[in-house]
């Protein structure tokens, strides 16, 4: 039996105006508020954006603990700025430009890329499962790559964007794979193999460093982890712990797999594309596309084999009882994509969107 790996969250949340929703640019100023109470948080590209990361945990009651400690004083370090703390994965109302973040590094990337840094303002979340080796982490990145659609529909929320539907359930989704290196990781033969893609796409300037590399599984660079990235920040604790326990179930049960030999399924790149765009589009409630046998199956059939697919390990994590009932919640309750839908067309006014996503984010905090 594999031993259980440790897990690690990453969460982007956006600084919006209480009273308009419109994203206020004040990293910088929360940040420092935070720090002063002993919390470290990272800028992310436009200012009116924060990361907040966890510590390594083994038990996910600890991981839910961190997790609603950590929302729940950065929301009290905005509320101290006059801006609001919320976990959305995109603005449901934006300007025509964000102001890129002034450091270095974030003016190099908005003078090479242009106006795919000012009109970024998306937020997703990382998972990080243990694995030191590189090697091993390309091939169970090559393990894990037809479950990426299904973690995208099930944390979907960036359904609504510029006050109206965008028609997606994670329209960060679909903007994010403008970047030259985003999206679905291709599939690698060796850590060779993905070293040499990195350099080649490094030297045309497609990427300005290593940290560019914008895949939805990567080996981490700052961390002796593989780093998974596919999912729009969650609306609910709840849920990212739900994700994050199945990523690293997924993880385990990919590390059975390459320990007795067994290779991953070749999802060719077109076919796994097609299965994002489906989750992007409907997230939980509409019809997925299984990659490995290329059918059109439901998202909630999809959610099911996942469970099925990873039990072993989620017995061994003492999780199976945690993720079953989250995800029947989950599922009857909707995500993030879903509440801001019912929010918007219940009043139409998309005050009522910022209220059911600022509940959300403290929502068991």
């Amino acid at each position: 039996m594999t031993t259980p790996v440790t897990v690690g969250v990453e969460e982007e949340f956006l600084l919006v105006d209480p009273a308009t929703g419109a994203p206020v640019p004040k990293n910088t100023e929360v940040a420092q508020t935070a720090e002063n109470i002993g919390v470290e948080l990272q800028l992310e590209l436009t200012s009116c954006q924060v990361e907040t990361s966890t510590g390594v945990h083994s038990d996910t009651v600890e991981l839910l603990e961190e997790l609603a400690k950590l929302r729940r004083d950065v929301a009290k370090c905005a509320e101290r700025n006059d801006v609001r703390l919320l976990a959305v994965a995109i603005p449901p109302t934006v300007p025509d430009r964000f102001p890129v973040t002034d450091t270095p590094r974030y003016q190099r990337i908005a003078r090479e890329f242009g106006m795919l840094a000012s009109e970024q303002g998306l937020s997703g979340c990382h998972v990080h499962v243990g694995i030191p080796e590189r090697e091993v982490a390309v091939q169970v990145s090559n393990h894990l790559r037809p479950w990426l659609p299904v973690y995208l529909a099930l944390t979907a929320n960036s359904s609504i964007y510029r006050g109206a539907e965008s028609g997606y359930a994670s329209w960060r989704s679909i903007l994010w794979r403008r970047w030259p290196s985003a999206g679905p990781p291709p599939y690698f033969e060796s850590i060779a193999d993905y070293d040499g893609l990195i350099d080649m796409m490094q030297s045309s300037g497609s990427i300005l460093d290593r940290k560019m590399v914008y895949w939805d599984i990567r080996a981490s660079e700052s961390f002796p982890t593989a780093e998974v990235r596919v999912r729009d920040v969650p609306a609910t604790i709840e849920e990212t712990v739900l994700l994050a326990t199945l990523i690293r179930a997924t993880a385990m049960t990919a590390l059975e797999a390459i320990e007795k030999g067994e290779g991953a399924p070749q999802v060719p790149d077109e076919v796994l594309r097609a299965a994002y765009w489906n989750a992007a589009r409907s997230g939980l409630d509409g019809d997925g596309l299984d990659p490995v046998s290329r059918r059109v199956t439901p998202i909630r059939a999809l959610t099911a084999a996942l469970v099925e697919h990873t039990s072993s390990a989620l017995e061994q994590l003492d999780a199976r009882t945690f993720v079953t009932e989250t995800l029947t919640s989950v599922l009857h309750r909707g995500n993030g994509a879903r509440r801001q839908v019912a929010a918007l067309r219940a009043e139409g006014d998309i005050a009522d969107v910022i209220g059911e996503l600022t509940a959300a984010t403290l929502e068991g905090c």
